[in-house]
Protein backbone atom coordinates (compact mmCIF):
# COMPACT_ATOMS: atom_id res chain seq x y z
CA UNK A 1 0.00 0.00 0.00
CA UNK A 2 1.50 3.68 -1.18
CA UNK A 3 1.54 5.52 1.53
CA UNK A 4 2.52 9.72 1.14
CA UNK A 5 5.89 11.13 2.85
CA UNK A 6 3.10 13.09 5.34
CA UNK A 7 1.51 10.15 6.01
CA UNK A 8 4.44 8.38 6.90
CA UNK A 9 5.82 11.07 8.71
CA UNK A 10 2.88 11.69 11.06
CA UNK A 11 2.81 8.16 11.64
CA UNK A 12 6.27 7.38 12.88
CA UNK A 13 6.53 10.91 14.93
CA UNK A 14 2.93 11.76 15.67
CA UNK A 15 1.74 15.55 17.34
CA UNK A 16 -0.49 16.09 20.19
CA UNK A 17 -0.25 12.55 21.12
CA UNK A 18 -1.89 11.61 24.22
CA UNK A 19 -4.50 12.42 26.80
CA UNK A 20 -5.41 15.73 28.82
CA UNK A 21 -6.55 15.68 32.32
CA UNK A 22 -9.54 16.89 33.42
CA UNK A 23 -10.35 17.79 29.54
CA UNK A 24 -13.43 20.37 28.57
CA UNK A 25 -14.63 17.91 25.98
CA UNK A 26 -13.49 14.34 25.00
CA UNK A 27 -15.01 11.85 22.80
CA UNK A 28 -14.20 8.09 21.52
CA UNK A 29 -15.39 6.80 18.36
CA UNK A 30 -13.94 3.54 16.51
CA UNK A 31 -13.60 -0.36 18.32
CA UNK A 32 -10.67 -2.06 18.42
CA UNK A 33 -12.61 -4.98 17.58
CA UNK A 34 -12.99 -3.70 13.84
CA UNK A 35 -9.78 -2.34 13.44
CA UNK A 36 -9.33 1.47 14.21
CA UNK A 37 -10.52 3.38 17.42
CA UNK A 38 -9.39 7.58 17.96
CA UNK A 39 -10.16 9.07 21.46
CA UNK A 40 -9.47 12.95 21.78
CA UNK A 41 -9.51 15.34 24.48
CA UNK A 42 -9.66 19.08 24.45
CA UNK A 43 -9.24 22.25 26.53
CA UNK A 44 -10.85 25.32 25.63
CA UNK A 45 -11.29 28.59 26.60
CA UNK A 46 -14.14 29.38 27.59
CA UNK A 47 -14.16 33.16 26.80
CA UNK A 48 -12.97 32.93 22.95
CA UNK A 49 -14.32 29.52 22.63
CA UNK A 50 -10.34 28.60 20.91
CA UNK A 51 -9.04 25.60 21.69
CA UNK A 52 -6.23 26.28 23.61
CA UNK A 53 -5.01 22.34 23.99
CA UNK A 54 -5.95 19.20 21.98
CA UNK A 55 -4.78 15.34 22.34
CA UNK A 56 -5.34 12.08 20.81
CA UNK A 57 -5.15 8.21 21.42
CA UNK A 58 -5.19 5.57 18.47
CA UNK A 59 -5.76 1.85 18.20
CA UNK A 60 -5.19 1.27 14.48
CA UNK A 61 -3.22 1.18 11.14
CA UNK A 62 -0.83 3.92 10.01
CA UNK A 63 -3.24 6.03 8.43
CA UNK A 64 -6.04 5.99 11.70
CA UNK A 65 -2.41 7.76 13.33
CA UNK A 66 -1.68 9.48 10.45
CA UNK A 67 -4.73 11.27 10.62
CA UNK A 68 -5.42 11.82 14.17
CA UNK A 69 -2.16 13.73 14.41
CA UNK A 70 -3.06 15.96 11.28
CA UNK A 71 -6.53 16.84 12.52
CA UNK A 72 -5.32 17.26 15.74
CA UNK A 73 -3.18 20.14 14.28
CA UNK A 74 -5.28 21.79 12.29
CA UNK A 75 -7.63 22.05 15.50
CA UNK A 76 -5.11 23.12 17.77
CA UNK A 77 -5.78 27.42 18.03
CA UNK A 78 -8.77 27.76 16.19
CA UNK A 79 -12.63 28.63 17.68
CA UNK A 80 -14.82 25.50 17.93
CA UNK A 81 -16.46 26.66 15.19
CA UNK A 82 -13.50 26.60 13.13
CA UNK A 83 -12.56 23.31 14.44
CA UNK A 84 -16.10 22.01 13.18
CA UNK A 85 -15.69 22.83 9.85
CA UNK A 86 -12.57 20.64 9.28
CA UNK A 87 -13.85 17.93 6.99
CA UNK A 88 -12.36 14.31 6.10
CA UNK A 89 -11.86 15.53 2.83
CA UNK A 90 -9.94 18.37 4.19
CA UNK A 91 -7.64 16.15 6.35
CA UNK A 92 -6.93 13.40 3.64
CA UNK A 93 -5.52 16.28 1.81
CA UNK A 94 -3.35 17.80 4.50
CA UNK A 95 -1.86 14.54 4.02
CA UNK A 96 -0.97 14.74 0.61
CA UNK A 97 -3.75 11.65 0.55
CA UNK A 98 -4.57 8.82 1.58
CA UNK A 99 -5.70 4.97 -0.28
CA UNK A 100 -9.21 4.67 -1.36
CA UNK A 101 -9.80 1.39 1.03
CA UNK A 102 -8.20 3.91 3.96
CA UNK A 103 -10.05 7.12 3.88
CA UNK A 104 -12.47 5.75 6.85
CA UNK A 105 -9.42 7.01 9.07
CA UNK A 106 -9.95 10.42 8.05
CA UNK A 107 -13.63 10.32 8.22
CA UNK A 108 -13.17 8.66 11.96
CA UNK A 109 -10.40 10.97 12.90
CA UNK A 110 -12.68 13.92 11.86
CA UNK A 111 -16.12 12.71 13.18
CA UNK A 112 -14.64 12.35 16.91
CA UNK A 113 -13.14 16.07 17.23
CA UNK A 114 -16.85 16.85 16.17
CA UNK A 115 -18.26 14.81 18.38
CA UNK A 116 -16.42 16.62 21.33
CA UNK A 117 -17.15 19.75 20.54
CA UNK A 118 -20.59 18.73 20.34
CA UNK A 119 -20.53 17.65 23.43
CA UNK A 120 -18.46 20.83 24.84
CA UNK A 121 -21.42 22.77 23.32
CA UNK A 122 -24.38 20.85 24.58
CA UNK A 123 -22.78 21.02 27.90
CA UNK A 124 -22.28 24.91 27.87
CA UNK A 125 -25.14 25.85 26.21
CA UNK A 126 -24.29 26.58 23.05
CA UNK A 127 -26.41 23.87 21.05
CA UNK A 128 -28.91 21.40 21.98
CA UNK A 129 -29.09 17.36 21.64
CA UNK A 130 -30.49 16.82 18.52
CA UNK A 131 -33.60 15.04 18.07
CA UNK A 132 -33.49 11.30 16.23
CA UNK A 133 -34.89 11.36 12.92
CA UNK A 134 -34.40 9.26 9.55
CA UNK A 135 -32.38 12.59 8.82
CA UNK A 136 -30.01 11.95 11.35
CA UNK A 137 -29.27 7.94 9.79
CA UNK A 138 -28.76 9.82 6.38
CA UNK A 139 -26.29 11.57 7.93
CA UNK A 140 -24.26 9.19 9.63
CA UNK A 141 -24.28 7.01 6.60
CA UNK A 142 -22.29 9.82 4.90
CA UNK A 143 -19.97 8.49 7.65
CA UNK A 144 -19.71 4.92 5.50
CA UNK A 145 -16.86 5.05 3.11
CA UNK A 146 -16.79 2.64 0.06
CA UNK A 147 -13.35 1.49 -0.23
CA UNK A 148 -13.05 0.98 -3.49
CA UNK A 149 -12.91 4.62 -4.45
CA UNK A 150 -12.88 6.35 -1.03
CA UNK A 151 -15.91 8.41 -1.42
CA UNK A 152 -19.19 7.67 0.87
CA UNK A 153 -22.36 5.56 0.05
CA UNK A 154 -24.51 8.04 -0.34
CA UNK A 155 -22.41 10.82 -2.46
CA UNK A 156 -21.73 7.42 -4.77
CA UNK A 157 -25.66 6.82 -4.65
CA UNK A 158 -25.40 3.34 -3.64
CA UNK A 159 -28.02 4.06 -0.83
CA UNK A 160 -31.36 3.22 -2.38
CA UNK A 161 -33.59 3.43 0.96
CA UNK A 162 -33.44 4.79 4.46
CA UNK A 163 -36.77 3.63 6.74
CA UNK A 164 -36.90 4.04 10.99
CA UNK A 165 -39.95 2.96 12.28
CA UNK A 166 -40.28 1.23 16.06
CA UNK A 167 -36.42 0.92 16.38
CA UNK A 168 -35.88 -0.65 13.58
CA UNK A 169 -33.47 1.06 10.60
CA UNK A 170 -33.97 -0.31 7.32
CA UNK A 171 -30.92 0.32 5.15
CA UNK A 172 -31.03 -0.90 1.10
CA UNK A 173 -27.88 -0.14 -0.65
CA UNK A 174 -27.16 -1.21 -4.30
CA UNK A 175 -24.12 -2.98 -4.46
CA UNK A 176 -23.40 -5.82 -6.76
CA UNK A 177 -23.10 -9.33 -4.82
CA UNK A 178 -19.77 -10.31 -6.91
CA UNK A 179 -17.98 -6.89 -5.37
CA UNK A 180 -15.37 -7.39 -2.80
CA UNK A 181 -16.22 -4.89 -0.35
CA UNK A 182 -20.20 -5.79 -0.36
CA UNK A 183 -20.16 -7.40 3.00
CA UNK A 184 -17.62 -5.30 4.40
CA UNK A 185 -19.95 -2.29 3.76
CA UNK A 186 -23.15 -3.96 5.54
CA UNK A 187 -20.86 -4.70 8.36
CA UNK A 188 -19.78 -1.38 8.72
CA UNK A 189 -23.35 -0.11 8.17
CA UNK A 190 -25.06 -2.08 11.09
CA UNK A 191 -22.07 -1.12 13.72
CA UNK A 192 -22.46 2.39 12.92
CA UNK A 193 -25.72 2.51 13.27
CA UNK A 194 -26.25 -0.07 16.38
CA UNK A 195 -23.96 2.55 17.88
CA UNK A 196 -27.35 5.22 18.29
CA UNK A 197 -29.67 4.18 21.83
CA UNK A 198 -32.45 5.08 19.39
CA UNK A 199 -31.78 2.15 17.11
CA UNK A 200 -32.88 -1.53 18.57
CA UNK A 201 -32.26 -3.08 15.25
CA UNK A 202 -30.21 -2.28 11.90
CA UNK A 203 -31.17 -4.32 8.70
CA UNK A 204 -29.27 -4.13 5.59
CA UNK A 205 -30.56 -5.33 2.20
CA UNK A 206 -28.22 -5.54 -0.27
Amino acid sequence: MQYSQKVLDHFMKPHNIGKLENPDAEATEGSPACGDQISITLKIDPKTNIIDDIKFQSYGCASNIATGSIITDMAMGKTIDEAKNISWKGAADALDGLPPVKMHCSVLAVDTLKKAIKQYEIEHGLAEKESFSKDTIVEELKKIIYPGVGEDIVTLKMVKYVGFENGVAIIDVDIPKFDKYRDNVAEEIKEHLEAFEEIKEAKVTI
